[in-house]
């Protein structure tokens, strides 16, 4: 459950935007996304191998 405590006198639009932030980052709508589709373990397999390439095709051209 996301807290998000009130001072006296705050504004209501930011603790909003505080919310918002804890929100995002706890990834639950991240992780919705992802399950309302399901993903055979070999295109998810592929992906992660596509991935790994790319990052370290970046990480040679940085170094």
């Amino acid at each position: 459950m996301i807290v998000v405590p009130v001072k006296e006198g705050e504004n209501i639009e930011k603790a909003l935007k505080k919310f918002k932030r804890k929100f995002e980052r706890t990834g639950i709508v991240k992780e919705l996304r992802r399950r309302q589709q399901f993903d055979k373990p070999s295109v998810t397999k592929r992906l992660m191998k596509e991935h790994a390439v790319y990052v370290q095709k970046l990480h040679q051209v940085e170094d």
